[in-house]
């Protein structure tokens, strides 16, 4: 379906606003999803504060273009997403797991992390960071971990004296 003028450049400026507001951004490849599934992911991705938009890769690739974001805009092959948040790695968690659930129906293929181009790589990597709940019980358990064996040895030596 063909756009007119008008349209493409409320899209554009749309595209703008993405690119200047969100934090980070993940570029997917969404060849061969149901609309069903891409109206669940929405609603799931707006129910954590995580935005998705479909738009022309040409017009993407000139809204950021205009931006200050260091490297090479990654190759954006098939039909193009954008999922985008104020959270640095909410919009990459999110649609990891839909990545993992949707086989080949939806794939990271770059971003925008931290000021920077990402590759499909990359991107994948970011998205395997553990969440910051999680982060801070593997550092509890990391330092808990020799006091409580100490306290184990302690608990042997006195069983031992008895």
């Amino acid at each position: 379906m063909a756009v007119n003028k008008q349209k493409k450049s409320e899209i554009f400026d749309g595209l703008k606003k993405i690119v200047k507001d969100s934090v980070s951004m993940v570029f997917v490849n969404f060849h061969g999803l149901p609309v069903s599934e891409s109206s669940g992911i929405r609603r799931t991705l707006r129910a954590k504060n995580v935005g998705y938009t479909v738009a022309k890769k040409s017009l993407t690739r000139k809204a950021l273009e205009g931006e200050k974001i260091t490297g090479t805009i990654p190759e954006m092959p098939g039909e193009l997403g954008i999922v985008y948040g104020a959270d640095l790695l909410d919009p990459a968690h999110e649609i990891y797991e839909f990545q993992k659930k949707l086989d080949k129906k939806i794939q990271i293929v770059g971003g925008v992390f931290e000021g920077k181009f990402m590759n499909q790589s990359e991107m994948v990597s970011v998205a395997q960071i553990p969440g910051l709940h999680t982060l801070h019980a593997q550092f509890v358990n990391l330092i808990n971990s020799p006091i409580q064996g100490f306290v184990m040895a302690l608990s042997e030596i006195a069983k031992s004296k008895e």
